[in-house]
């Protein structure tokens, strides 16, 4: 069995550091040699995402910015209790807000894969084209914690298989 990772940047290019999710992966994707491993930037298209994942992939690596909670430029790696995420039901075709995909994957049949999420706090979500200085000098780090978790997704499998 062979397992199925989709990693996916969320974000809205035009709200300055929301554009974090598809810069991340405009880094990473050209990275990928791994054909079990999917690299996508969605954007906005939460639809796209939900439909994507009825394809039936294992895990779902997403990378997104993160309300300004503390210092901006800030990473997190954590994993989604799909349990606990809190979400009107139903079809949705203009949210990008993960809870949104979740709960119209759902609608659809499907079932959110093993989750988890690579953000970045911010500084600015208002409308510009570009990153600001901190959130921009976290993407290095946040293409390395994508390959971290994608390479331990990989080992978690052959261990499953071994």
């Amino acid at each position: 069995m062979t397992s199925n990772t989709l990693v996916a940047g969320i974000g809205n290019i035009f709200l300055s550091d929301d554009g974090f999710g598809p810069e991340v992966l405009r880094c990473f994707a050209p990275r990928v040699s791994d054909p079990a491993v999917r690299a996508t930037d969605y954007g906005i298209r939460g639809m796209h995402l939900a439909y994507d994942l009825l394809d039936g992939y294992d895990a779902l690596v997403l990378v997104d910015a993160l309300p300004s909670q503390g210092a901006p430029g800030t990473l997190h790696v954590f994993e989604v209790d799909h349990q606990h995420v809190s979400a009107a039901s139903g079809l949705d075709a203009h949210a990008m807000d993960p809870a949104a995909v979740f709960a119209s994957l759902n609608a659809l049949g499907g079932a959110p894969p093993y989750t988890v999420v690579v953000g970045c706090e911010v500084a600015c979500v208002e409308d510009g084209i570009g990153l600001s200085d901190a959130v921009s000098a976290a993407v290095p780090g946040a293409v390395r914690a994508v390959q971290h978790v994608v390479a331990g997704l990989a080992a978690r499998t052959a261990a499953r298989e071994g």
